[in-house]
């Protein structure tokens, strides 16, 4: 039996990162792990900031150890936290090798604009589990997307058409 997979989504908002997570969880199959979504069950879909980076940081560490002892357990976990920085990719590999599984990375691209209209879009929609986000926001957590170093190996998902 092979090693389960820790599979992470590397992309901006409104990259497609929930749609291409969904279509894993299901064609795995695995165990999907959204923080939007618990963020919105727990906090609704526009916490204030002073909240959120608490909350999202809790979020994060109960995401991981479910998804540690998922992992354990021999079950693949799809993680579509948006792994903006090195330092949270790093930290992800490390914890995969720790467990002793696989560990893939999914860039999931597409133009600016279009993420920038299915971001709004979904706002104006507000689909379950998600996060409201307006175009300032949109700008603000643009510039703090980190692009993957040249040494980090992806799988490359163009998503530009989803």
């Amino acid at each position: 039996m092979p090693a389960p997979t820790l599979h992470l989504l590397h992309g901006i908002v409104g990259s497609g990162k929930t749609t291409f997570a969904r279509r894993l969880e299901r064609d795995l199959p695995a165990v999907r792990f959204s923080p939007d979504e618990w963020m919105v069950a727990l906090h609704g879909v526009n916490p204030p900031e002073v909240l959120f980076r608490d909350q999202a940081a809790r979020i994060e560490t109960l995401v991981w150890e479910h998804a540690g002892r998922i992992l354990r357990a021999g079950v693949d976990v799809v993680y579509e936290g948006g792994f903006w920085t090195r330092a949270s990719r790093d930290d992800a590999r490390r914890r995969a090798r720790e467990w002793g599984v696989e560990c893939r990375l999914y860039s999931l691209r597409c133009p600016v604009e279009v993420a920038r209209r299915r971001a709004l879009a979904r706002t104006a929609n507000m689909p379950d589990g998600a996060l409201e986000i307006s175009g300032p926001t949109f700008d603000l957590l643009l510039q703090r997307f980190e692009p993957l170093g040249p040494d980090e190996p992806c799988t490359v998902v163009e998503t530009g058409g989803l």
